[in-house]
């Protein structure tokens, strides 16, 4: 017998023996974790099974019974759930990961792999760019020393990251890169440059390229020009994810446009955070849900997810007009101090139109404004107020509140938005091609990080489906919550060797009590790190150990397909 053609076949056939009477044969294997007495939930929505779990050089080794195993350490389950990691489809932690590797806020809620790059992205990157961003670099203190992919994942190597980690390239940053912040189209020229600088992102390890067309300077960009772009990620076999370019009244239109982006670019899709957002469209999402499902029947590839909170969370400058964003955000804050640009400004929040997404007309109204994180340390008092109470310190209208803590914070305020409705939300938690994001940065409740208020999602979004939507109100069963956290993202970004429970893959492995896992971030109190995790394995090792943080940074940067990894032979493919 040849057993070098077997080779491929060990992990399959030590799963079989070790589940057979021939079991004495594992027992001669040494482990470096062998995790017993479990109730595996194998990520594939399959009903749990009983089983012990050996992991070795960082994956699972062996599924079986192990009890005679040579082993470093057991971890006991207590017929707790073993599960997949948990994979977040849009972590936002590119810089916030260089400020605590550990994440805790990530490592707590069970996820063990992020991806980030929401239209914007950590590369590639220019002086201009790097001069814009300056306020947060200095906020975190990060000294922005990459200029592309291929650096950015080398710093986080070299310094070691507690998340598996991946990145879009932005269409924006891409955008940004050769047009600035202008409201301008690309000539033939500058097109080429774009999609150049999309080819050198592919070969750097990216996924794929996003698209956050509701943030100037994104909805400039004509839909040919996302893609030309996409269609350069595509040749590497990329992604397009995309926020959409209207999540409210146009929000069908808006599909329609990520659908035809994918057909002309033979790329598959992803809808970041799908919503029907404002109250005009409450009810609305079996809309949506109809037209992402006959878009699957005709053989489109395209998938979402959701965070499952019917609060968003984005820039408070997302209520001023595209226009008013030309030029950057210095532009903006000359046009909101002059009086009649501030006027004009005032009259389009107060138009309804299907032209360009307007959340002051999808609001409740001020009181549906929370506000988050602040640069400005002067306005630090304000986190965690309405828009509506700010209103009544200042003693002016919410409209220029607005706009004056706009000019105060630089426009760099964040802010919670109440504009969904529940019965919506849970539907498209519930579609079998949702999975989960937390569309939220890695923080700590401790340290710099630990001074934002930020969306509850950045703590809480897994534990809170699992209490809510599994336990609480029965709206998903436990494997289908645990397959839209690991095998459908992993399917979808093609981690071929993570997501799934099963030997030879990537030992991310999570152990909780389903009975007793829970949220504890507010909107009041958000830095509050999630509860009920009792182990969590990152490459095989515990980066949580009996409920508590080790500091251990088993992270990798995981590349997508398009990857060189010579850099000498980047250009000759």
């Amino acid at each position: 017998m040849n057993f070098l053609k077997l080779r491929p076949l060990f992990p399959t056939l030590l799963f079989a023996v070790c589940m057979g009477s021939a079991s004495v044969w594992c027992s001669a294997q040494t482990f470096d974790i062998v995790i017993t007495h479990g109730h595996i939930i194998d990520g594939t929505g399959s009903p749990w099974y009983s089983g012990d779990m050996g992991i070795r050089a960082g994956r699972i080794a062996a599924i079986g019974n192990l009890t005679a195993a040579t082993r470093k350490r057991t971890i006991d389950a207590h017929e707790q759930v073993v599960a997949p990691g948990f994979i977040d489809m849009l972590g936002q932690s590119e810089e916030t990961i260089l400020v605590d590797p550990r994440l805790p806020s990530k490592i707590y809620q069970g996820i063990t792999t992020q991806v980030t790059g929401e239209g914007d992205s950590a590369a590639p990157l220019n002086d201009a760019i790097i001069q814009s961003n300056r306020m947060t670099y200095q906020h975190l203190g990060i000294t922005p020393d990459w200029r592309t992919f291929r650096q950015y994942f080398a710093r986080l190597e070299k310094q070691g990251i507690g998340n598996n980690f991946a990145s879009y390239v932005g269409a924006t940053q891409v955008r940004r890169m050769v047009l600035g912040e202008d409201d301008k189209q690309p000539t033939p020229a500058q097109l080429e440059q774009m999609k150049s600088l999309v080819d050198d992102a592919m070969r750097d390890g990216a996924v794929g390229i996003s698209s956050a067309l509701q943030y100037p300077p994104a909805p400039y960009a004509k839909t040919s020009e996302l893609i030309a772009m996409a269609a350069e990620a595509s040749k590497f076999g990329g992604i397009y994810a995309t926020h959409m370019r209207d999540e409210s009244n146009s929000v069908l239109p808006a599909i329609d446009e990520a659908l035809h982006i994918g057909s002309e670019a033979h790329i598959p899709v992803e809808i970041w955070h799908i919503k029907v957002a404002g109250k005009e469209n409450w009810g609305r999402m079996p809309e949506v849900v109809a037209k992402v499902d006959a878009a699957r029947a005709r053989g489109v590839d395209v998938t979402a997810d959701t965070y499952a909170y019917t609060a968003w969370s984005n820039g408070l400058a997302a209520f001023i007009p595209p226009w008013a964003h030309d030029g950057g955000d210095a532009k903006l804050l000359a046009r909101l101090q002059d009086p009649t640009t501030r006027a004009h400004i005032r009259k389009d929040l107060l138009t309804d139109t299907t032209t360009w997404d307007n959340e002051w007309q999808e609001i409740p109204g001020p009181d549906a404004v929370l506000i988050c994180s602040l640069e400005n340390p002067k306005l630090a008092p304000l986190q965690g107020k309405t828009l509506a109470q700010i209103a009544r310190i200042w003693g002016k209208d919410p409209l220029d509140t607005l706009f004056d803590l706009l000019i105060q914070d630089k426009a760099a305020t964040t802010v919670a938005v109440f504009g969904m409705s529940q019965p919506d939300v849970t539907l498209a938690l519930q579609q079998p091609w949702v999975s989960i994001d937390t569309d939220e940065e890695g923080i700590s409740p401790e340290g710099i990080l630990g001074q934002n208020h930020p969306h509850p999602r950045a703590y809480g979004t897994y534990p809170r489906i699992l209490r809510k939507y599994v336990r609480e109100e029965h709206k998903l069963t436990l494997e289908d919550a645990i397959r839209k956290f690991s095998a459908l993202p992993a399917q979808r970004m093609r981690f071929t060797d993570r997501g799934v429970l099963k030997t030879g893959m990537w030992a991310d492995i999570v152990i909780f009590d389903p009975n007793t896992i829970r949220d504890m971030a507010t909107y009041e109190k958000p830095n509050q790190l999630s509860q009920g995790m009792d182990y969590v394995l990152i490459n095989g090792v515990p980066v949580i150990d009996q409920g508590k943080m080790t500091g251990a940074l088993p992270g990798k940067v995981l590349r997508g397909q398009g990857y060189v990894p010579n850099k000498q032979q980047a250009g000759k493919l």
